[in-house]
């Protein structure tokens, strides 16, 4: 693969609404994860962690091996270890008496792949965590949003700006756990010279909209930044950045 240097940092913050951080991020090279966490305390904490484990295990492995498409497999398969670990706590919580226990988490996951001797990027998403990428001064998200919302505007029956305060924005429609479709989206992009991955939960997303996002890593050179140095009051839960220079 071409030799590619990577630069990169994460940040977590429970905000000022909820009192637990059902958040989690991984950073390790070459697997960048963001997972959302949803259900709760003793809920969705967990279900995101099992996120992190499971990708860590998966760099620990060599991700990286082979081309693009069994790297894709791998990824999918670490999906399907999250979803039965998540499945097998919620039973075991259901059996000791937690009626209607249901934990749950989205994921967004970027992996350094190689295709035709050239190094790409792997992503993956579920739920409505994104993965931006922003490169000579322009954002575009790349991920898809897995929610009402988005299907909404993707029928044409309201805009983003209506997105952005419709009562069912938080409501998801694929999810890893609480009995939702743990399928994910796979994107495979080139890599350019000098670029920067943003992976971020709707902490960041739903609350900053694309132009404050565009602007702060327009200021914020170095990922590795300290969050106090770019996040704004309630910024967000997680977020992770990667950035491989020329």
């Amino acid at each position: 693969m071409t030799r590619v240097e990577l630069h990169h940092g994460g940040a977590s913050d429970v905000g000022l609404v909820r009192e637990a951080n059902e958040d989690a991020y991984l950073t390790a090279p070459p697997v960048f994860v963001v997972a959302d966490g949803m259900g709760g305390h003793d809920a969705g904490d967990v279900a995101s962690r099992f996120v992190v484990e499971e990708f860590e295990a998966l760099a620990e492995s060599g991700v990286t091996g082979g081309d693009a498409d069994k790297a894709a497999e791998r990824v999918a398969a670490t999906f399907r270890r999250v979803q039965e670990r998540i499945s097998a706590y919620d039973a075991e919580q259901q059996d000791a008496g937690a009626i209607g226990f249901s934990a749950g988490t989205t994921a967004v996951v970027a992996v350094l792949v190689e295709q035709d001797g050239h190094a790409r990027w792997l992503l993956a998403n579920i739920g409505d965590s994104r993965i931006y990428r922003y490169t000579e001064g322009g954002l575009e998200q790349v991920s898809v949003d897995h929610s009402v919302v988005q299907e909404m505007i993707d029928a044409g029956s309201i805009t983003v700006a209506e997105a952005a305060l419709h009562p069912s924005r938080h409501v998801i429609t694929r999810a890893l756990g609480a009995s939702a479709s743990g399928e994910a989206d796979y994107f495979l992009l080139p890599l350019p010279a000098a670029e920067r991955l943003l992976l971020c939960s709707d902490g960041v997303s739903g609350m900053i909209d694309d132009a404050q996002i565009a602007a702060i890593l327009a200021e914020t050179e170095d990922p590795a930044t300290p969050r106090t140095a770019w996040c704004p009051p309630r910024c967000g839960p997680a977020d992770a950045t990667t950035r491989p220079p020329s």
